[in-house]
């Protein structure tokens, strides 16, 4: 082969090399683009910032989503999906961005309400009650003014009354006796009707912190002494009275028969929920 010709071939060689070295600089720098692209894509943002000094990694920095709020771009920072609260709070109403939790139409039984006792949740009455355990007397007080005075029973030395502040609730017509569950004085006791002879619950009741309530009794002896078990005692006659008191300040609408009803039927229970609250105080 002649020297012209194999100079030929070199110069074709080197031109096919060079060739092929600029098609794959071509390709390296098209998937550079593409994977910047992807990488500002699933970020939601148009670029890359890559400004990071050198010798580290930048860090991508994210720019809020087309459309978002400032609330959904809060929780994306912390790492939460917009609209929703962070792990271990509650839910949020409205949609994304609301901010308020979701609440609902929460009944008082609900967990995040009944934490508070039902108690609290009813208005409270003008009328309320003072009890004088040493005095043994039951004052009725209708704001400032007291309207009413009773004589009472109240808890032996053994089985004092408690003292502190709560609020009658209900009241209990011809009650039934079951005697009190971890009270070793009622180990032996049984049951008794409404009306029975041997109630020591008497006509009625005011239920306040059960077992201890106030309530009439069948031993009308016991009125003005130290011999209960830790409960009120009034005579049946001042108990009913004091019981239609309450329920009528109250608001409970109920005519002369049924007043007449409950106090001849005896033998039948009738239980009043108060839509008000009586604020007793006993010391």
């Amino acid at each position: 082969m002649s020297g012209s010709a194999r100079v030929g071939k070199r110069i074709a060689a080197a031109g096919l090399a060079i060739l092929a070295a600029a098609c794959t600089i071509e390709d390296t720098s098209e998937k550079r683009a593409a994977d910047s692209a992807a990488a500002a894509t699933a970020n939601g943002n148009g670029s890359v910032q890559t400004s990071a000094s050198p010798g580290t990694v930048a860090s991508p920095q994210t720019a809020p989503m087309s459309g978002a709020s400032a609330t959904d771009s809060a929780a994306i920072a912390a790492g939460t999906t917009p609209g929703t609260a962070p792990a271990g709070g509650a839910p949020m109403a409205g949609g994304p961005g609301a901010g308020t939790p979701a609440t609902g139409n929460l009944s008082p039984d609900s967990v995040d309400v009944g934490r508070t006792n039902k108690q609290a949740l009813l208005p409270l009455a003008s009328t309320r009650i003072e009890v004088d355990v040493a005095a043994k007397q039951l004052y009725v007080y209708d704001g400032d003014k007291r309207v009413g005075s009773y004589r009472v029973g109240v808890g032996s030395k053994e089985w004092p009354t408690q003292t502190g502040e709560w609020s009658i609730t209900q009241v209990v017509w011809n009650p039934e006796w079951i005697p009190p569950k971890d009270e070793s004085w009622a180990e032996q006791k049984d049951p008794k009707k409404p009306g029975a002879p041997d109630n020591p619950l008497g006509r009625a009741q005011l239920v306040y912190d059960p077992p201890r309530t106030i309530h009439g009794t069948n031993e009308p002896q016991s009125i003005g002494k130290a011999l209960s078990h830790g409960s009120i005692r009034l005579s049946n006659a001042d108990v009913t009275k004091l019981a239609r008191q309450l329920m009528e300040v109250t608001g409970v609408e109920k005519d002369e028969a049924w007043y007449r009803q409950v106090q001849q039927n005896r033998t039948e229970k009738a239980v009043v929920d108060l839509p008000q609250r009586v604020a007793i105080r006993v010391y």
